[in-house]
This record gives C-alpha cells, sequence and structure tokens, in this order.
C-alpha cells in the first residue's frame, strides 16, 4: 500500500507523553524525539502509545540511544503485544535537516514509518498536529533521497479517554484564582443530565443555522447540509409510545445497575468492618 493513502489517527495518550517529555527535557535540548507505538488496519495508522527516546542532536550527526528503544519496545510489549512500532516523533512545527537520519532507522523497523510533529511552543497559538511520510526520490543508478508529504492526520479516543478529557476540561478556567485544583467525578445521573443539557444545547444551535439558512440571513453551506441530511437519517423512525417505552426501558436497567452498585460497595465496607471485630 502506498503511504500517501495513510491516514493518522493519534490518542490524547500521545499527546500527554509527548507533552510531558518536552517538559522534562535537559536543559540544552531544542527538541525531544520518541517511538510511536499502535496498530496499521486498512490504511488506518492508529497511534494509541509512545514513549521518548533520548538523543543529541550535533550539526553533523545525531545520537540517539537505541538501545533503550530497543529495552522500551520490549518492555511495552509484554503489556500489550498488539501495539508494534508505526513511526516516530518530534517536538517542533517543521521538519528538520536531521529528520531523514532518524527516519532511517524507524524504516528498518517498521513498513512505511510515519512522521509525527507536535508544536509544543504553540506558535500559532494551539499545538499544532503534522504527520508525514517519506516518499523515495531518486533515478535508477544515481542519487537517491526522500521527501516528507503531509498525510491527513486527526485526534480519536476511547469512550474512557472521552470521559477522562471530559473531566480535564472542567479544571480550565480563565482566571487562575478560581481554577479548581480537582475535580470529583459525578454520579451516573448527573452525567446523563449534563449530557442530555450539551444535547439540547446542540440542537437549538442547529435548529438556528437552519432558521437562518431558510431566512437568507446565512449562506447555506453544501457540506452542512449532506451532514444534517446524514445525521436526519441516522435516526431511527419510531413512535411517541416506542420511544417512551425504550427510554423508560433504559432507566430502569441504568438505576438497577446503580443499585447493584451501591449494594456491592455497601458490602464490601460491612466486609472490611467485620474483618477486625473480635473473635469469640
Amino acid at each position: 500500500m502506498s503511504g500517501l493513502n495513510l491516514t493518522v489517527r493519534v490518542h490524547p495518550v500521545v499527546l500527554f507523553q509527548v507533552v510531558d517529555a518536552f517538559e522534562r527535557r535537559n536543559a540544552d535540548s531544542h527538541r525531544v524525539i520518541g517511538t510511536l507505538l499502535g496498530s496499521v488496519d486498512k490504511g488506518v495508522v492508529e497511534v494509541t502509545n509512545c514513549f521518548c527516546v533520548p538523543h543529541k542532536e550535533h550539526d553533523d550527526q545525531v545520537e540517539a540511544e537505541l538501545s533503550y528503544a530497543l529495552d522500551m519496545y520490549d518492555l511495552n510489549r509484554k503489556v500489550n503485544a498488539n501495539e508494534n512500532v508505526v513511526g516516530w516523533w518530534a517536538t517542533g512545527n517543521e521538519v528538520t535537516n536531521h529528520s531523514s537520519v532518524i527516519h532511517e532507522y524507524y524504516a528498518r523497523e517498521c513498513n512505511n514509518p510515519v512522521h509525527l510533529t507536535v508544536d509544543t511552543s504553540l506558535q500559532s497559538g494551539r499545538m499544532g498536529l503534522r504527520a508525514y511520510i517519506c516518499i523515495q526520490l531518486g533515478v535508477p543508478g544515481g542519487k537517491t533521497g526522500c521527501m516528507f508529504t503531509p498525510i491527513p492526520v486527526e485526534l480519536t479516543s476511547y469512550e474512557p479517554e472521552t470521559f477522562g478529557l471530559k473531566l480535564l476540561q472542567k479544571t480550565v478556567s480563565v482566571s487562575p484564582a478560581h481554577r479548581p485544583k480537582t475535580v470529583a467525578p459525578m454520579l451516573d445521573l448527573a452525567q446523563i443530565s449534563e449530557a442530555a443539557t450539551k444535547l439540547q444545547s446542540l440542537l437549538d444551535l442547529i435548529l438556528k443555522y437552519v432558521d437562518d439558512v431558510i431566512a437568507h440571513k446565512v449562506t447555506p453551506d453544501n457540506a452542512v447540509g449532506r451532514q444534517l441530511l446524514d445525521l436526519i437519517h441516522s435516526v431511527p423512525h419510531m413512535t411517541h409510545e416506542q420511544f417512551t417505552q425504550m427510554f423508560n426501558a433504559n432507566v430502569r436497567d441504568l438505576l438497577m445497575v446503580i443499585t447493584l452498585s451501591q449494594l456491592i460497595k455497601t458490602q464490601l465496607q460491612l466486609n472490611e468492618k467485620l474483618t477486625f471485630l473480635p473473635t469469640a
């Protein structure tokens, strides 16, 4: 498969590890590099993990602790055997002269390695994320080289990661003085209430956009129209009675799960207390 047909999907934990490695870098290090771990399936490179590789860059050469990289990869394989080397990452917003040298090493470790750059300096006002694939150039029997070509990159997350990100967003505030130090996870019913409130606000926003388009206040966007049409078609057709019955059944299931979890928690607490009771 041609590398140009690849799409890179990056999980949030990868960005957290990159930023953490950048903050812990040596004082004389201008950038940090590391190995990307994940899987490749049907033209999609899903990056689920990474680790930092200590290195030093000079004007004419690059020194990297490759034995450290191999040891880290072997240790990670013992924890998650499904994660393989898929490329490498570097902090910064551009490809440097030393990138081709580093890429040659990863080309021996995996097929079509991807190169991910993370702009930790926030030069564009946000953390820029770019992905590249190296395309070989040259003529037969002559000099050859490679060119880093951009490929699509996007962020993705599992449901637990999405929940964690939403929880972290609650600690973000405009004023540091009012920023909460800790945020406790909400109860299940509170999460449902919050999700319903957000869904209602998004539906109001969509309805306002549709009304403005009909009133010729906003220029219609064909892409948005197609997405709204797909959204409408994805909603199952059912009567009010069928929806009410489905909703009540799901609510009863949720209440049963909450009640069961509370009973288990109470029983565990009782078991702990009974352990410390004196025996006859």
